[in-house]
């Protein structure tokens, strides 16, 4: 059979950045060029022999079969990645340094990273978890990773007990389940003894950890940073990522759904969000405060477990991300891309914030780890798009090629006409901000106002919608029915008391348990007031931009309403997905081919559905499952439902009352609708 000669060629990307990639040619070759007569036997004594050590092609191929798989990550192992460019809005050259905030306009490389936290790389997208959101800026000054969550508060304050989270929250040590789950005992075991937890707990049994979309939620630095400015002049700053689309959240029973029907179901959203031309996006905000401001809190800045309200310090938009360009493969870019909290440029520096210290040392030591080098930043996705040099050399999977004798620093080789390498630069380089340590002894302690755990889990807590307290509730009573142990359960109650005693009361009901006294704070409470930008709800308005609507026909249906939906949505930014109970179906007005078929496009995909029916395709659909099931679930996860007048009895059928709230016929109304959703029919 003949073959294509393999030919190397760069390619150039749209960030500037160039990848080496290998086109498949007429000739088949080994990694090390040479040419393979025979692909399909391995080398054997005789027709019916054993296969020979001497096959080096053999060996080359299973050899690197063997090795294509490299340790997931502890944890964000199930992660989705995306090219794009962070646009700077807002010059802030008065704040920092930092070269990609010193002009409105100016452009720069990024490359982000979604994930879950708890799952391994094969768990499904929509169990309640954490969500990673990590940004790796490619600058002119050298790579800055923004190495965040979708929630602004973490589960501990000190580095120290991270071993100790992941530990607990995941798989259980003897039994090896449950995967990509909370709820079982060694994690609220931990937590139950660890208040510190409290109020990251309350964000993780709310809605923000079930994200409708990676599009669709909201992303934080989570720790305290510098802003430097060009005189070394500093102050306190915490980065903020809001989707331009708004936050969404799916609920519990939706996303149990999804797992079943797509595990891949924000990786599939993202992709094809950017592959048919609507590229998500995220404004970048910051917080900035300086030392009196901090000093004035009834909270430490430092603590990881605390967030600076939006009330109390407005957010500023200085910036937006773009994601437009999928991957071109996976491994190479998503899996092996490299986030180090450490990756800082010139303008921006770190706080005392112990977990961030912590996490300071972790990475580059767990990059080491997983692939397998201290070279991993030779890997394209990980070069920087900046002219970079040092003096460090070899090691495992060297590539580059070092030139001249200069191998070390300082030296005289140019005294001899030679290349001495790359220099310090005092006034372009990083410099450690200036400030003044404590001349305390060391010690192993924290900060008294960390001590504080329940304070902002009570604002959390109250400035939630009823219906998101609803969920709250909910969660908790799920989470903690399936730990076994009664006295984690108690414990963990008496943690909630002090969050709201209605809470406690709530939980304690779900799960047929009294009440038990309050445990003892380890500080006395300060006074909170509602802070509405905690809520989803209360936060994001109605929109349509990247929403998607299911149109669902049969037999008969009408072509010009379908087309009219169409044209309706995609004008305002939503896509439609036509699907019926076959994938060709013949409309009134002409054949139609489907996106998809009922079975395989439960409406839990979809953010509104419409039932599009003649007489006859409500009489084909009237004893489908699926169908019945389509519109059960549309209306139970509180989506707004359109239908024609031939879909009035099939909803009947369904248990959906059409005088309910959202439900309407197909137009102008139904369009409004399926921009939010009806949480009064809950």
């Amino acid at each position: 059979m003949a073959r294509k000669k393999s030919q190397m060629f760069t390619d150039v990307g749209a960030g500037g950045e160039t990848h080496q990639s290998i086109t498949t040619g007429a000739l088949l070759t080994t990694n090390h060029g040479m040419v393979i007569s025979d692909d399909q036997n391995s080398l054997r004594a005789g027709e019916r022999g054993p296969t020979l050590l001497e096959d080096f092609v053999l060996r080359e191929k299973i050899f690197h079969f063997d090795h294509e798989r490299i340790p997931e990550r502890i944890v964000h192992a199930r992660g989705s990645g995306a090219h794009g460019y962070f646009e700077c809005t807002t010059a802030i050259p008065e704040l920092t340094c930092a070269s990609l905030f010193q002009t409105a306009g100016k452009r720069t490389p990024v490359f982000a990273r979604f994930s879950t936290v708890a799952g391994g790389a094969g768990s499904a997208d929509t169990p309640r978890d954490v969500r990673g959101f990590a940004v790796k800026f490619y600058t002119d000054r050298g790579n800055w990773d923004l190495v965040g969550n979708n929630i602004p508060v973490f589960f501990i304050q000190d580095a120290i007990k991270f071993p100790d989270l992941v530990h607990a929250v995941k798989m259980e040590a003897d039994r090896g389940y449950p995967q990509a789950a909370s709820a079982h005992d060694t994690f609220w075991d931990f937590a139950s003894l660890m208040p510190e937890t409290t109020h990251m707990l309350m964000w993780a049994m709310s809605d923000r950890t079930l994200p409708r979309s990676l599009r669709m939620m909201d992303g934080f630095g989570v720790h305290t940073f510098r802003l430097v400015d060009a005189d070394g002049g500093w102050r306190f700053v915490k980065f903020h990522w809001r989707a331009v689309n708004g936050a969404q959240s799916t609920s519990w029973d939706e996303a149990v759904k999804i797992a079943g029907a797509d595990s891949d179901y924000t990786r599939r959203d993202l992709f094809e969000a950017i592959d048919s031309g609507n590229p998500p996006a995220w404004d970048l905000a910051v917080q900035v405060f300086d030392q009196a401001f901090a000093d004035a809190q009834p909270y430490d800045v430092l603590d990881a477990t605390k967030l600076i309200p939006e009330e109390d310090l407005p957010l500023r938009v200085i910036g937006r991300i773009i994601l437009d360009r999928n991957p071109a493969n996976f491994f190479a870019e998503t899996e092996q891309v490299a986030f180090l909290p450490t990756n800082i440029v010139p303008g921006i520096d770190f706080s005392d914030d112990p977990l961030l210290q912590g996490r300071l040392f972790s990475y580059l030591d767990t990059q080491h780890s997983r692939l397998g080098t201290t070279n991993f930043h030779q890997i394209p996705i990980n070069q920087p798009k900046c002219p970079y040099g040092n003096f460090q050399r070899d090691g495992h999977m060297q590539t580059e090629v070092p030139v001249g004798r200069a191998n070390y620093e300082p030296n005289s080789l140019s005294d001899a006409g030679e290349d001495a390498g790359p220099r310090e630069d005092p006034r372009s380089g990083f410099t450690t901000v200036a400030r003044l340590l404590e001349d305390a002894a060391p010690v192993r302690v924290r900060s008294e106002l960390f001590a504080d755990h329940y304070s902002q889990a009570r604002q959390f807590w109250i400035s939630q919608t009823p219906s998101e307290q609803g969920h709250i509730v909910k969660a908790f009573v799920f989470e903690l029915s399936k730990v076994v142990m009664e006295t984690v359960r108690v414990r963990m109650l008496a943690n909630l008391v002090n969050v709201d005693a209605t809470l406690a009361a709530r939980v304690a009901d779900g799960l047929g348990m009294d009440v038990p006294a309050a445990s003892v704070p380890a500080r006395p409470m300060f006074s909170v007031n509602a802070s509405p930008a905690l809520s989803i709800q209360r936060s994001n308005g109605p929109s349509l931009v990247g929403r998607k609507v299911a149109v669902l026909v049969a037999t008969g249906s009408l072509l010009t309403d379908v087309e009219a939906l169409r044209s309706d949505f995609t004008a305002q930014g939503a896509s439609v997905v036509v699907i019926g109970p076959k994938v060709n179906v013949m409309l009134k007005g002409g054949s139609l081919a489907l996106d998809g078929q009922l079975a395989g496009s439960p409406s839990v995909l979809f953010d509104a559905v419409a039932v599009v029916l003649s007489e006859t395709g409500e009489r084909e659909l009237h004893a489908d499952p699926a169908a019945l099931q389509f519109i059960r679930d549309a209306f139970v996860h509180l989506k707004a439902i359109g239908y024609s007048a031939g879909a009035v009895a099939l909803l009947t059928a369904a248990g959906v009352d059409i005088a309910s709230d959202g439900v309407s016929k197909i137009g102008r109304q139904f369009v409004k609708n399926a921009a939010t959703r009806f949480v009064s029919r809950e």
